[in-house]
């Protein structure tokens, strides 16, 4: 598994990105894929996540404004984040769980910085 992370950048308050996690290897079926973000100086928090049948949860912060989508046959999954805020600048990791592990497989990071 070798999930590649994509479409971060700079964005005003107010403003839209897409991020992008695709797995780059050998195709598996996960449990669940979703992201992380770390905001600076703070910890890795979860943002959105999806399971394999399609049921999703979401941080508290981003609920209304972001939207976690996956396609599990080609193991990518999507996060639509609408009206960014400066406090959602963060490096974002996407990740994968494997059914049957414990600990999931991480995506590089993407930064994500919103401008106010």
């Amino acid at each position: 598994v070798q999930l590649q992370a994509s479409g971060g950048g700079l964005v005003q308050a107010g403003g839209s990105l897409r991020l992008s996690c695709a797995n780059s290897g050998s195709s598996v079926w996960f449990r669940s894929m979703g992201w992380y973000r770390q905001p600076p100086g703070s910890e890795r928090e979860l943002v959105a996540v999806i399971g394999s049948s399609g049921n999703m949860d979401y941080g508290d912060s981003v609920k209304g404004r972001f939207a976690i989508s996956g396609d599990s046959s080609k193991n990518t999954v999507y996060l639509q984040m609408n009206g960014l805020k400066p406090e959602d600048t963060a490096v974002y990791y996407c990740y994968a769980l494997r059914w049957g592990r414990f600990t999931p497989n991480w995506g590089q990071g993407t930064l994500v910085t919103v401008s106010s």
